[in-house]
């Protein structure tokens, strides 16, 4: 049988074929690809000419590219379609991954002839994209540990490994102790409150179980509902604390002592390195650069939003009390919020929902993508799918002339529901990258996922406003890398300095407050009225409202983070250090039994270890950038075109210098806070 994760993909437009793939594949599929890619990297070693860009950098920036892509469509899967088997492969494939790029980032030989090209730069007249190729690489192995003895090499490696497992067992613990929670309710009186719509999901939710009644589960279109329309403080509390245990528990998936390990380790290999920190050792290559500067901006946003923060909280502790409740406690807040919005903007998700059709929302994100960019999307059934739910488009350049115009700029997938075998949250992925080669301009595969409330019976996908940015913001980030226009693939679309990556995504959200933007698509399913030009005005003035909270509530994590990564010597019991680390931000007070860092993937299973806080500084950038298109109207094409040029840049460029091009200036933190305060 042939293996069809090592055959060349016969789909259209060479996109994954997931209808042929079987669990069983993947394995022998990397260990393949795993030799393949070393032999890529002995040729490079073995090679007798004298080293160049071309023969040493350039052959190492294209080597690897069936293993990259395997790589994608495996961890998608595991994110997006998970199930036993391919967790229990994820904890074999992760290691040799790991192992791998151990190899190749501590292979002496190969080193040197990188290290060659390095000293000898100014002899091959680079233009600026392959400069920063160059200076990545070199950085990139030093970083890696090139530089270290043998036996410092070894435990690099080792602890890289360790660390790649101990992350993947984090994650799989958070989405198990999700799914084995679950509140049946067989009386609707405990469900006074919740809208029709949302108990006719739980009404399915349990259905589906073979259950009597309704079934609430800790998925968060599930979760959120409850938690903001239910009357019923105690079951409230019930879910808050299931949601707030999760890998809190003592049993086979708690967190605590993982999350000490992840730390250790990190500090070990940042250390191996040189660096003070595992925050030193991240921020070296962000636009922050140094801890420090990280706590300043964390700090001077904390002092300026908090007196907003404990007014908004003050609003709610008297709504609160005239319901007779003295102590108002963290699983009050959202139905509080939503009834001091609804009092002061007259609004509610419930009411706005049905204005918020999933196509239709799904319709103004590519129509605003064509206004802006000129891209067209067309949705094609001939390409496979790892899931029925998944849609799948093509993405063309409409704008152009000759044979730009009408050219395939990427493949798109979309996912928007929940599943058992799918974790929490929202993300924008890519099953391959976008590069340019022997003349071709090889376009990317890209993906968003997303957790939206299904169809039922009676109605469609109908989302909540926050659903509505949350869309716009994967859809940002995904633009990101359809727009890609780079040779190198390592430099394409979202490889960018981790504090610039949320711009695009962030700046997008910007549009879905625009009265002009919204009448353009919020329309009532059923009658197809416009939303109401005074709704419109009050979803735009309602934009800040609990801004200050939410502030406060991203820098506690920012910290929260920070602290992680800046002192592990200091974590011994994970509550009393959160508590400690998050006291100036936090709002409500504490519960004993409950914590936050133990589901804290984001830090401990994906990408953002010493940089949570870029949600907040890319803010300040996408604040700036949109306050441009505002001054100069919101679907200005000459502005529009500046930006497309930083999105298509990818990483080829310094990113400050990229905002400036574009903007003519660095981002002002004043842009956010008047956004948000109007200050």
């Amino acid at each position: 049988m042939k293996n069809p994760l090592l055959e060349n993909f016969q789909t259209p437009f060479k996109t994954a074929p997931f209808n042929e793939i079987k669990e069983e594949d993947f394995l022998p599929a990397f260990q393949e690809l795993i030799k393949d890619s070393e032999k890529e990297i002995n040729d490079i070693v073995a090679n007798p000419a004298e080293p160049t860009f071309e023969n040493v950098i350039e052959a190492l920036a294209f080597s690897g590219e069936k293993l990259d892509v395997v790589s994608n469509i495996f961890f998608n899967l595991n994110s997006a379609e998970t199930n036993d088997e391919i967790q229990k492969i994820a904890q074999e494939v992760s290691p040799l991954l790991t192992e791998f790029s151990a190899k190749v980032s501590q292979n002496q030989k190969l080193f040197e002839k990188i290290k060659k090209v390095f000293d000898e730069k100014e002899k091959y007249h680079l233009n600026e994209e392959q400069e920063m190729l160059l200076n990545e690489t070199y950085k990139g192995f030093v970083r890696s540990g090139a530089l270290l003895n043998d036996e410092d090499k070894e435990k690099f490696k080792n602890i890289s490994i360790e660390l790649s497992k101990k992350s993947l067992q984090f994650g799989q613990n958070v989405l198990a102790e999700t799914n084995s929670y679950f509140k049946q309710l067989t009386d609707e009186k405990d469900l006074a409150g919740i809208p029709d719509a949302i108990l006719q999901q739980y009404r399915e939710e349990a259905k589906e179980r073979g259950l009597e009644g309704f079934v609430v589960t800790l998925q968060y279109p599930s979760y959120l509902p409850f938690m903001t329309y239910a009357e019923n403080r105690g079951l409230r509390k019930e879910l808050a604390l299931a949601n707030g245990k999760k890998g809190f528990q003592n049993n086979e998936f708690d967190n605590q002592n993982l999350i000490k390990e992840i730390i250790s380790l990190k500090q070990e290999k940042a250390q191996l390195l040189g660096y003070k920190s595992y925050a030193d050792y991240v921020l070296e290559e962000r636009m922050a650069k140094s801890p420090e500067k990280v706590h300043d901006f964390l700090h001077e946003l904390l002092i300026k939003a908090k007196p907003f923060a404990e007014k908004e909280i003050a609003e709610l502790k008297s709504l609160a009390k005239a319901d007779g409740i003295e102590d108002i406690q963290s699983y009050d807040h959202a139905f509080y919020a939503e009834k001091l919005r609804k009092q002061k903007f007259d609004l509610n998700d419930e009411e706005l929902k049905p204005y918020f059709q999933l196509e239709k929302v799904q319709e103004a994100v590519f129509g605003l993508a064509h206004t802006l960019f000129g891209l067209e999307f067309v949705e094609v059934q001939d390409i496979q799918k790892y899931h029925p739910e998944v849609k799948t488009y093509l993405v063309k350049e409409e704008s152009g002339s000759g044979k730009e115009k009408g050219s395939l700029k990427a493949i798109l997938y979309v996912d928007y529901f929940p599943r058992k075998g799918k974790r929490a949250g929202a993300w924008m992925t890519s099953f391959k990258s976008q590069f340019k080669k022997n003349g071709e301009n090889s376009r990317p595969h890209i993906s968003v996922v997303c957790n939206f409330s299904k169809p039922t019976a009676d109605t469609p996908s109908l989302l909540t406003f926050q659903e509505v940015t949350t869309l716009f913001h994967e859809f940002g980030h995904a633009l990101h890398g359809i727009l890609a226009d780079t040779t190198y693939p390592n430099l394409s679309g979202t490889s960018v300095k981790w504090d610039f990556v949320e711009l695009p995504s962030q700046f997008l959200e910007n549009y879905c407050y625009e009265p002009e933007f919204l009448k353009t698509f919020a329309k009532h399913y059923q009658t197809g009225e416009i939303l109401p030009d005074e709704k419109i005005h009050k979803i735009s003035d309602s934009k800040n409202f609990m801004e200050g909270y939410q502030t406060l509530r991203q820098l506690g994590f920012g910290i929260l983070d920070m602290a992680y990564h800046s002192h592990p010597e200091k974590v011994d019991d994970i509550k009393t250090f959160e508590a400690n680390e998050t006291k100036a931000t936090n709002l409500y007070p504490s519960n004993p039994e409950t914590v936050m860092s133990t589901s804290f993937s984001h830090i401990f299973q994906g990408g953002y270890s010493a940089g949570y806080y870029s949600y907040k500084w890319a803010e300040v950038l996408d604040a700036d950038a949109f306050q441009y298109f505002r001054e100069n109207g919101i679907f200005n094409p000459e502005i529009a075109a500046k930006y497309k040029i930083l999105l298509s840049s990818g990483g080829t460029k310094d990113p400050m210098e990229l905002y400036k091009a574009f903007r003519g200036s660095e981002p002002k933190v004043e842009s956010l806070l008047k956004r948000a305060f109007s200050i």
